[in-house]
């Protein structure tokens, strides 16, 4: 029997990336796979650009790889937006076991220069909006006194990075998030990780190129920094991550940073 089977997981920024490798993955081993991403008439910055026809291809890959599909869309800012989301994958498939808190964003920027607008747009979203999404899977979980929040986070949130000072304030902040959750939610059954991948390949690294003014390959070679002799690792390779960490394998395995680094942090 495939690994998830009957489970249900709930992802934000399913459509592209990692989201969108995380759904397929799960599909795989039998999940059904609540998607949330951006509507069509949500304006996020230019290194977003992830939308409604994004779910609806999202969709008919899941369904091809053996899953059941809902789409969600909405801003994981808007409680409203979130909760709707959160309800509706509930009516769909009864439960939500597993939740990915993926949805995030980032821009270069040195501290001192940054506008009030670009430091709240990534604390808003990347900080803020995995705690809405969470209050209120949160709840569900308790009511089903067993669950898995996977926080995406990122080696921004175990040290710091030039002109990302918002990006990394937001991932060390998560990273206590998750450890506050894992606290109060252990006798629930509920169970919380910090997921902390080094650079991915995915399409996010086309709206950094775009606001350096750089080629996607001038940018690959300006984050290769990792100790293996990769720029980036793959989507996959973060889906492998959740799998297990979304397993009885790691039924032990809460309140923890999980990196995922390419060695990057030996340095």
């Amino acid at each position: 029997m495939p690994e998830f089977k009957n489970k249900t997981i709930f992802i934000t920024g399913a459509a592209k990336g990692q989201g969108k490798a995380a759904a397929l993955a799960f599909a795989k081993e039998g999940a059904n796979v609540a998607g949330f991403d951006l509507g069509e008439k949500i304006s996020y910055p230019a290194y977003n650009r992830a939308n409604g026809k994004d779910l609806e291809t999202l969709a008919l890959e899941v369904k091809a790889a053996g899953g059941k599909f809902a789409a969600f869309t909405g801003d994981v800012r808007n409680a409203k937006d979130v909760e709707n989301a959160v309800d509706g994958a509930i009516k769909a498939f009864g439960s939500i076991d597993i939740l990915f808190n993926n949805a995030g964003v980032a821009a270069y920027g040195l501290s001192h220069e940054l506008t009030e607008e670009q430091w709240d747009a990534v604390l808003d979203i990347n900080l803020k909006g995995a705690w809405l999404v969470g209050k209120y899977v949160i709840a569900q979980m308790i009511k089903q006194n067993s669950g898995v929040i996977i926080n995406n986070s990122s080696v921004g949130g175990l040290r710091g990075f030039n002109r990302l000072s918002h990006y990394c304030a937001s991932k060390w902040a998560l990273t206590g998030l998750t450890k506050s959750w894992a606290i109060e939610l252990v006798k629930y059954n509920i169970r919380v990780i910090s997921l902390h991948p080094t650079g991915v390949n995915t399409p996010f690294n086309d709206g950094l190129a775009e606001l350096e003014g750089k080629t996607r390959e001038e940018v690959a070679e300006a984050s290769a920094g990792n100790l293996q002799s990769v720029p980036w690792i793959e989507p996959q390779d973060v889906a492998n991550a959740l799998l297990f960490l979304a397993s009885d394998k790691a039924r032990h395995i809460t309140g923890s940073q999980f990196i995922l680094d390419a060695g990057l942090l030996t340095k």
